[in-house]
């Protein structure tokens, strides 16, 4: 692999555990940049839906994916999240929509989706630790199989209860109407979609740093993982 300039740390995790908020605060800290991968796929979604194209025709999304022009940058200048952008518009609103909330999983099981826009993802990867500081990139694969010669592997967990609670206070605190039980059984459903899936489930490494996060803040998380790479970059310049 071509030598790295900073740091490439990944972060896997289930759905709903913080992984973008403590990815997030971990590359300000580092004055890196953060991506949420899986982002790349409801944007994918949202195109093929806007496409009208069959989620189930693998062939079709794929070569639509093939066919987009993908770059990944911030929204405003100097910021540290890269957003997907494709064709040139930048794709933040419309993956939060619920048709795509519904259908990613579709795209996400896509073996030859998985495997260009894993090609994607380690490219970028590579390209921000050679030409800028580095790079935190969260998802369900990244540890296991994008990068699974990252500098610094985190797998992020919490209880079930714990994030449909965290995801339940979220939604009252923006004014939505919000049911637990139903956000439960969706973070249930999710996480069994992403243990069964095909190709790449989610898994840990076997050298993660794994974090129960149920008792902890999310900035407790994140203070965790600097003093954690801090610690690896004063001893062999590479954290484990």
């Amino acid at each position: 692999m071509t030598r790295r300039k900073g740091l490439v740390i990944a972060m896997d995790g289930p759905a709903g555990v913080g992984k973008s908020t403590v990815g997030g605060l971990v590359a300000k800290s580092l004055g890196y940049k953060f991506i949420n991968t899986g982002e790349m796929y409801r944007a994918l979604t949202w195109k093929a839906l806007e496409r009208g194209l069959d989620l189930n025709d693998h062939d079709g999304v794929l070569g639509l994916a093939k066919s987009l022009s993908w770059e990944f940058k911030p929204v405003e200048e100097g910021g540290s999240t890269l957003k997907t952008h494709l064709d040139g518009d930048v794709i933040t609103a419309q993956i939060r929509e619920e048709r795509v909330s519904v259908n990613s999983s579709l795209v996400a099981g896509n073996p030859g989706v998985r495997k260009f826009l894993s090609k994607l993802q380690r490219e970028l990867g590579v390209e921000q630790a050679r030409e800028a500081g580095g790079i935190v990139m969260e998802g369900r694969d990244i540890t296991t199989n994008v990068f699974p010669d990252a500098d610094v592997k985190i797998y992020l967990d919490a209880s079930p209860e714990e994030r449909a609670d965290r995801r339940y206070r979220q939604l009252k605190a923006a004014g939505q109407e919000a049911d637990r039980g139903a956000i439960l059984a969706a973070i249930l459903k999710r996480d069994l979609n992403d243990l069964k899936r095909e190709i790449n489930p989610l898994k840990q490494a076997p050298d993660a740093f794994v974090i129960d996060s149920t008792k902890l803040t999310l900035r407790q998380v994140a203070d965790g993982i600097l003093r954690r790479i801090r610690r690896g970059a004063k001893g062999e310049g590479r954290a484990r």
